[in-house]
């Protein structure tokens, strides 16, 4: 079997009567999902901050990032890749369409289906938003290079890859 990391932390299950390392052995700062959610709870508690002063909430950007990189989307589709409850998400959108930045069609073979789309003032919007969120993106990354922010982001592809519950 090959030996993962730092050997006691990625301890398959299967390998016979050894016990299992506890979180005090791994420690928090050694558990990647910690620090992750830590990670990212730190960076959407500072980028809600600042998008309050652009008039802008968290679900509203996100919502407004993935239109902006894609011609239209479901709003499944758009729930799962802004990481929304789809509830919240519908929301969101109700928002978004009464201040005109997007836009709800029906698909033609399914009525049923919405395609939710950006419009010039929610692309317009997205710019406003966009050199913050860059901002924030650059300040998480200080004093990490290029190779290590390929190498990262490879990494969280992997694991994305290991625990997705849909294609998207």
């Amino acid at each position: 079997m090959e030996e993962r990391f730092s050997g006691a932390v990625l301890r398959s299950r299967r390998e016979g009567n050894e016990l299992l390392p506890s979180l005090g052995e791994i420690g928090l700062n050694s558990f990647a999902p910690y620090v992750m959610n830590r990670l990212m709870a730190r960076w959407n508690a500072e980028l809600a901050e600042e998008l309050k002063a652009l008039d802008m909430t968290t679900a509203k950007m996100r919502a407004l990032a993935v239109l902006s990189v894609t011609s239209s989307v479901t709003i499944n589709e758009l729930s799962v890749f802004a990481v929304t409850e789809q509830s919240t998400m519908s929301r969101t959108l109700d928002s978004l369409e009464e201040q005109g930045f997007i836009r709800r069609t029906p698909r033609a073979e399914d009525m049923r289906v919405r395609d939710v789309s950006i419009t010039e003032d929610g692309r317009a919007a997205f710019d406003q938003v966009w050199p913050t969120m860059y901002d924030s993106l650059l300040h998480m990354f200080t004093g990490i290079g290029d190779d290590e922010y390929r190498a990262f982001l490879a990494t969280l592809q992997k694991m994305l890859r290991n625990i997705r519950k849909n294609e998207i």
